[in-house]
């Protein structure tokens, strides 16, 4: 009689550890972009609005700003306060690249909420139209920029709209697309767990 074949129990093969950001990055990093993104569909929309019913959507888009700028600066105080994960083992040229992509991105969060409240500040209408955020809550202009002459303050007026609605928008849209375009590159060509680094984990 044969002898009974030896059953071995097998191991569960195990996937390797996803070095995720934290919770809180997380959280911050998609709140922080879909803000963006709505207030940018938002300002693209206003040439669409009737002038005389276009304040309360750029009351609005103002309020949106303000909020990306505080959720910006609690989300560099967390990068600079809890290391982020390693990155994966890119090349050097793309590590490279990441770095300026993430740095020049942060920049650009807080360039333009702040371009544009200084536009907003230097704007001659100020005085008789108070600014609250979500039309409730009570928000300042910059002393130091609505207190100017009045000449002095058009230029900036023009200035910073400028800068805010022509310079800087494009400059982001560029940036983002380099960033997408990266992390899809390594999620599906490199097959880097890129996009589950900066999702929500599953429970369990």
């Amino acid at each position: 009689m044969a002898p009974k074949a030896a059953f071995v129990k097998e191991e569960p093969v195990r996937s390797p550890t996803i070095e995720r950001y934290s919770q809180a990055a997380i959280i911050l990093h998609w709140l922080i972009a879909v803000l963006i993104t709505g207030n940018v569909l938002l300002a693209l929309s206003l040439d669409y609005i009737a002038e005389a019913g276009r304040r309360p959507y750029i009351d609005f888009h103002k309020s949106i700003g303000i909020t990306v700028l505080g959720l910006a600066a609690l989300r560099l105080l967390w990068r600079l306060t809890h290391r982020p994960p390693a990155m994966p083992a890119y090349a050097p040229w793309e590590r490279r690249a990441a770095h300026v992509a993430h740095w020049t991105l942060y920049f650009l969060i807080f360039a333009m909420p702040l371009t544009g409240w200084l536009h907003d500040s230097a704007w001659k209408g100020a005085a008789t139209h108070p600014m609250k955020l979500f039309f409730t809550i009570p928000w300042f202009r910059l002393g130091f920029i609505q207190n100017l002459d009045p000449a002095t303050k058009e230029q900036l007026h023009s200035l910073f709209g400028t800068i805010h609605g022509d310079v800087l928008p494009y400059l982001l849209y560029a940036v983002v697309a380099a960033h997408i375009a990266g992390a899809l590159k390594h999620q599906f060509l490199d097959g880097k767990p890129e996009l589950q680094r900066i999702w929500f984990a599953r429970r369990g």
